[in-house]
């Protein structure tokens, strides 16, 4: 029994491990963007530009012990990596839970999303795992007695490089986001009748007249009727239960005078193409004459070809301009605009509300292509 419970712990940490890893490994930019996001949180600006690359490197690390631990690989050196590993996070998701810098730790991507303090007692379960793991490295060498565990740990390493390299030259191999292919835009923004509202507690600070101190009360006891001995002082509300949140929300198309015409768009029963560019600042124009070619057909089709970017309307003028765009564009939210599309630029094809289909930019269909596809 107890060899069985040295060997779960090894494979159960492994696992959790290669998942983490990998559901961020085929969504690079997305753990860019949260890396981003912990920088800007924590001050550090100045560190920004190190997103990328340390969130490739995390990534990696985390898939990398994981199949060393499951495939019981050179276990005297990465059980103690694990174990390093869950003592710097675990102090830090405590920080984050306590603290909340960021609304979600990222720690499975978009994949699976817990909340701050769940992250944390997850954590405290997996250093307890790596420390199980640790005490009995040696027990698990000595199990090894083949190559097998090298092979079969370099073999998966070889093909989860390329699987990175793959999403991030075209699009995550598997889109987790609300705005995946097949997704329809309006169900996915209305909020069912029956579903949860938000709740609050109200507390209510009054003075007694008499002596001068202000005490709490509840919505059962406030005296709101008592003007001789009381009065208000200030109210706090505090939330108790959180309300029912549609998967995709804050999502409006804007017209340079701040008009959201949203509807004009998600509603059309023909092909609607959004070029999704969220700072055209940094987008990428290799493939403009594509995208160019598109809308022109596009628009000799009478299908809308709209842009959507985060950039000034002045701005956005200036770059259409410079790069002859024979398109709108309207304004929307970054956030937004980074979980549409892991491209920047990258063109999202909707009909009838529903997304139909999604490409980076190296990836731009031309009009045949599109036709052949998804022609009637």
């Amino acid at each position: 029994m107890i060899k069985v419970l040295k060997h779960l712990a090894r494979i159960v940490f492994g696992l959790v491990f290669i998942f983490s890893g990998f559901v961020k490994g085929i969504d690079p930019l997305g753990s860019t963007y949260k890396f981003t996001d912990y920088f800007h949180a924590m001050g550090l600006d100045g560190l920004v530009w190190a997103a990328f690359p340390l969130g490739i490197l995390l990534a990696f690390a985390e898939f990398a012990i994981g199949v060393a631990f499951l495939f019981n690989w050179r276990m005297r050196i990465f059980s103690w990596l694990g174990l390093l590993f869950m003592a710097f996070f675990t102090p830090l998701t405590l920080w984050v839970a306590l603290k909340n810098p960021v609304t979600d730790c990222g720690c499975f991507g978009d994949a699976l999303v817990i909340s701050n303090w769940e992250t944390f007692y997850k954590n405290l379960v997996f250093i307890t795992l790596a420390i199980v793991v640790v005490l009995n490295r040696r027990w698990y060498a000595e199990r090894v007695k083949t190559k097998a565990p090298m092979v079969l740990s370099l073999l998966t390493f070889v093909v989860y490089f390329g699987l990175v390299y793959y999403s991030y030259n075209h699009l995550p191999l598997i889109d987790f986001r609300p705005y995946k292919v097949g997704t329809n835009i309006p169900e996915a923004m209305s909020i069912p009748a029956d579903a949860p509202q938000e709740e609050y507690e109200n507390i209510f600070y009054y003075k007694n007249k008499n002596t001068g101190e202000v005490e709490k009360f509840t919505e059962e006891n406030y005296p709101w009727q008592d003007t001789v001995n009381w009065a208000f002082d200030n109210m706090e509300s505090n939330l108790i239960q959180e309300g029912y949140e549609p998967p995709i929300h804050d999502f409006r198309i804007e017209t340079p005078d701040g008009e959201n015409i949203i509807d004009f768009f998600i509603y059309d029963e023909n092909y609607v193409f959004m070029l999704v560019a969220y700072d055209l600042f940094k987008t990428n124009t290799d493939q403009q004459a594509k995208i160019n070619a598109m809308a022109g057909w596009a628009s000799a089709q009478e299908y809308s070809f709209i842009c959507l970017t985060s950039t000034l309307p002045d701005e956005s003028q200036e770059f259409a301009e410079a790069n002859q765009c024979n398109y709108e564009f309207f304004n929307c939210d970054e956030i937004t605009l980074k979980t549409m599309i892991r491209s920047n630029p990258g063109l999202i094809a909707i009909k009838d509300g529903t997304i139909i289909g999604k490409w980076h930019y190296n990836d731009i269909p031309t009009p045949e292509e599109f036709m052949k596809e998804f022609g009637e």
